[in-house]
């Protein structure tokens, strides 16, 4: 394998050269934060730290939502740049599978059977981005790229959805927070993820109640 922190080093690059126009809660900035929240969470777990690094710098970089629903696009990716650059044949079976399975679509499938501490920590890493404030930053970013509407009261959030309702439901921007957003609290898997998690949660909470009041004119 190459030095480390040249492997690094040409991670970032290559990642940064992938999502150059990406949409603004998929870009580099996200690689970036969860990239930090993933070495921060790390500290306390027993991890291979490349691996936690290498898969949080390339968990995203092909986002099924923006290839037409292709799951496989994302893993083979990451795969040929780790192959391209000599890395361990075991480390680059860890982080593919880690980049495979550790999406909130695969809560759906009854069948994922993969789990590592090092996608425990990414996972964690990558949910935390997807609440509090950066969190609602983000959905309603990605609402606006998708020309959701922010909200509708007569449409009600499923709760029940299959994956496929989940990966093609156009629905209101707040409906994602009851069908995903609010539910990655209890999905933390480490002591570290659980902490944030809890605050970002509150945060949320908060700014639901202010959006309900404003909405009905009572603020």
């Amino acid at each position: 394998m190459r030095h480390k922190s040249k492997l690094i080093n040409s991670t970032i690059a290559f990642v940064k050269q992938e999502l150059i126009g990406a949409e603004g809660g998929h870009d580099w900035f996200h690689i970036e934060r969860v990239y930090k929240n993933a070495l921060l969470i790390a500290q306390t777990e027993p991890v291979d730290i490349v691996v936690v690094t290498l898969a949080a710098l390339l968990h995203d970089i092909a986002d099924p939502k923006f290839h037409n629903g292709d799951e496989t696009i994302g893993p083979k990716k990451a795969q040929k740049f780790l192959l391209d650059n000599d890395v361990d044949s075991s480390v680059i079976e860890h982080v593919t599978q880690i980049i495979d399975n550790m999406s909130f679509k695969n809560t759906f499938d009854s069948n994922t059977t993969f789990r590592s501490k090092e996608m425990e920590v990414v996972q964690d890493a990558d949910r935390l981005d997807a609440i509090g404030a950066i969190g609602i930053a983000r959905c309603f970013n990605y609402g606006g790229f998708k020309n959701r509407a922010l909200y509708n009261p007569e449409i009600k959030p499923n709760l029940k959805m299959t994956k496929a309702e989940y990966k093609n439901s156009e629905a209101p921007t707040i409906n994602h927070f009851y069908e995903k957003l609010l539910l990655l609290k209890d999905q933390m898997n480490t002591k570290t993820g659980k902490r944030i998690a809890l605050e970002r949660h509150k945060y949320m909470e908060g700014f639901l109640k202010q959006f309900y009041a404003e909405w009905e004119g009572n603020m």
